[in-house]
C-alpha cells in the first residue's frame, strides 16, 4: 500500500484527516475478509476509519486504527434462499507503518 500523502501530512493538524482518506481510498487493500466475525464476506460498502493512537520514529510513522466495514452472511443464491443478505457492521484494528520518505505502508492486525 502506498500512502504518500498521509506521510506528507505528518506533524500537522491535517495528519488524520488525510491517513482516514487514503484508507478508505485503498479499503480493497485493507486484510478485511481475515477480520471478519459474524459474517461470512465483506459487504462492497464504504469502510471508516478511526485513528487510536499515531507516533513517529526517525524512519517511520506507526498509527493504530479501527475499521469499520459492512460484512454480510452470503446464502446459496437460490430463489428460495431465506437468508436475509442485509448488512452487518463488522470492525478490526490495525496498525500501520509509513515509511516517511516514501509514503510506502504495510499492514499488520493490532494485538
Amino acid at each position: 500500500m502506498h500512502l504518500p500523502d498521509s506521510a506528507r501530512a505528518w506533524g500537522t493538524a491535517d495528519f488524520p484527516a488525510v491517513l482516514k482518506r487514503e484508507l478508505a481510498e485503498h479499503a480493497d487493500e485493507l486484510p478485511l475478509q481475515q477480520a471478519l466475525s459474524g459474517t461470512s464476506a465483506v459487504a462492497d460498502e464504504p469502510v471508516t476509519v478511526v485513528l487510536l493512537d499515531a507516533q513517529a520514529d526517525e524512519t517511520s510513522i506507526h498509527a493504530k486504527v479501527g475499521i469499520f466495514f459492512a460484512g454480510i452472511l452470503a446464502g446459496c443464491s437460490c430463489a428460495d434462499d431465506p437468508t436475509p443478505v442485509e448488512p452487518q457492521t463488522e470492525y478490526c484494528e490495525l496498525r500501520i507503518a509509513i515509511e516517511r520518505a516514501t509514503g510506502n505502508a504495510s499492514l499488520s492486525e493490532a494485538m
